[in-house]
């Protein structure tokens, strides 16, 4: 009999997780972070000298969160941090790629979103209000670094992602830093949301 494909990662914190059957007890804010911190977004096609990574792509979504819902709970605003958690073990896709692989790849970041939430005392499902909420910021964020760092124009970015309002973006800026720093701040963000949990 052929040997079955291995489905699982072992991660830097010793943890072995497995993406088809993903268990809270698997995840680690540390080993999130990391990955996140080296996951370029824009399949690395940005300006600079360093990747623009999904650990700063979230924590700027998170801000512009807050902006667009100021009275949003502490876990409204970690669930907007955690948006893109999955993508530290199955990496970031352009649309282009998801609507390529297919369904498959939604059914996957459903599971390990699933495991991400309830590890953090988080619902398992994001509800629809609140994930569209983080959607609308998520799109700002996309509008902001594709103008500043990803070579749009400002009328393709508006075309793709909608044109922000100038006060949601006011005084945000696009930050290209090394990955140990972004996954310091990540892990320091979570980890304060996290303390204001009841």
């Amino acid at each position: 009999m052929p040997r079955q494909p291995r489905a699982w990662q072992r991660m830097l914190s010793g943890r072995r997780l497995d993406l088809l059957d993903p268990t809270p007890v698997d995840i680690e804010i540390e080993d999130i972070a990391h990955g996140l911190a080296f996951v370029a977004r824009w399949n690395g096609q940005t300006e600079g000298d360093f990747p623009y990574s999904v650990a700063e792509h979230s924590l700027l979504v998170e801000a512009l969160f807050s902006r667009l819902c100021p009275s949003a709970t502490p876990a409204a605003r970690l669930t907007a941090l955690l948006h893109d958690a999955p993508e530290y073990v199955i990496g970031d896709m352009i649309s282009p790629v998801k609507a390529a692989v297919g369904p498959s790849y939604g059914e996957l970041d459903k599971r390990l979103s699933a495991a991400i939430h309830i590890r953090f005392g988080l619902p398992a499902l994001t509800p629809a209000r609140l994930k569209k909420q983080i959607k609308k910021a998520d799109l700002v964020s996309a509008w902001m670094e594709a103008t500043q760092i990803a070579g749009f124009t400002e009328a393709e970015a508006t075309r793709f992602f909608g044109r922000p309002a100038p006060e949601m973006i006011e005084g945000l800026d696009i930050h290209l830093r090394p990955p140990v720093e972004v996954r310091r701040d990540f892990t320091a963000r979570h980890a304060a949301l996290l303390e204001c949990l009841p």
